[in-house]
């Protein structure tokens, strides 16, 4: 027997197979009567036609799920993760493992389209179906097929193409208050997520390197940021003006992290200000792999820039390399943006 998260696994040789399964206990003693039940059933024959999932329900598999496998990943995937559940549960309810086939999960499909959901939101639910599903399979051993393996992908057509150009750039910064300019500079030359850039800290910021460590990734794995001139010299200005009561990099008024409506709503403001349509926060990081391709930057290097797990999720910006689209493009870092603090105020305003 051996332990994993806390949790005591058999690991029992019969006839040249290698059986390993969790007891469901940290009781040790527990474990050692199920561990010898498993061997007496393997002796009799009966363990390889035996299968918990005919009375193992949906919820109780997701409840599983959500405590054990959820724990592991990313807070981002985990909020994806309470969102999906939400919905799976509301149409699987207390079914039972054995009784979801793959023609039930195609009519959950077909339910989801009838609401409107894009496709990429369908694939997130059946991506963390097909998950629970390979636990209940392979480490749980509830029941003995993924029903999901069957399902395919619905076809994302929802990737959205736009950019700042250098005219729209120069009009949503003069029409955005200091705060929400330093943040707009700062993801143009970086690409962080919304949240990433929201949640950045001091204790992730090396000046001396020139590098920021970013740990709560949508992946789950930690990427470090190399830092160039510009975006250096925000830091730089705002650790000029930084007060010690707040963790933050970018702090709101009361040195919190800057609620995300606020944000946003600002943001819009400035937008519609500067004439802009079409374009939201997210584009602006976008706009930072669009720019970093069309100025002949591999793909590969963008996709670790950006934290993306997959490189096909980069192939998006293919068409902007130089081979394809013949433009000249002037280097980032030409742009003057006189970030000095004359004045203006770096803090988020409330109102």
């Amino acid at each position: 027997m051996f332990k994993r998260d806390g949790i005591w696994w058999a690991c029992i040789r019969y006839r040249g197979k290698k059986i390993q399964r969790s007891l469901e206990t940290d009781n040790k003693n527990l474990a050692v009567s199920i561990e010898a039940r498993l061997r007496i059933e393997l002796i009799e024959g009966k363990y390889f036609d035996r299968h918990e999932g005919e009375n193992k329900t949906f919820r109780e598999m997701m409840e599983r799920f959500m405590k054990e496998h959820a724990p592991k990943v990313s807070r981002n995937m985990q909020k994806s993760y309470t969102t999906s559940a939400k919905h799976l549960l509301s149409f699987f309810g207390d079914s039972r493992l054995t009784a979801i086939t793959p023609k039930i999960i195609n009519e959950y499909k077909v339910s989801r389209k009838t609401q409107g959901k894009k496709p990429a939101t369908i694939n997130k639910e059946l991506a963390m179906l097909q998950k629970a599903f390979s636990l209940a399979v392979k480490q749980w051993e509830w029941i003995k097929e993924n029903p999901c393996l069957k399902i395919p992908k619905e076809r994302e057509n929802n990737q959205r193409d736009r950019w700042l150009s250098g005219d729209e750039e120069k009009r949503l910064l003069e029409n955005s208050p200091q705060w929400l300019r330093d943040i707009i500079i700062f993801d143009l030359h970086t690409g962080l997520r919304q949240d990433e850039l929201l949640s950045l800290t001091w204790d992730r910021v090396d000046l001396f390197r020139k590098t920021i460590i970013i740990q709560e990734t949508k992946n789950g794995k930690p990427r470090t940021i190399p830092l160039n001139q510009i975006a250096l010299n925000i830091l730089m200005e705002k650790a000029k003006v930084r007060n010690l009561k707040s963790d933050f990099v970018f702090s709101s008024n009361a040195m919190t992290k800057i609620d995300r409506r606020n944000l946003i709503r600002t943001f819009d403001i400035a937008r519609e200000k500067a004439g802009i349509q079409n374009f939201h926060f997210h584009d602006l990081r976008h706009t930072f792999a669009t720019r970093l391709a069309q100025r002949g930057i591999d793909l590969y290097k963008i996709s670790k820039l950006l934290g993306h797990c997959d490189i096909h999720m980069t192939q998006r910006y293919a068409h902007h390399c130089p081979e394809s689209l013949r433009e000249g493009i002037e280097v980032l870092e030409k742009v003057d943006y006189n970030l000095t603090t004359v004045g203006g105020n770096r803090n988020v305003s409330t109102a």
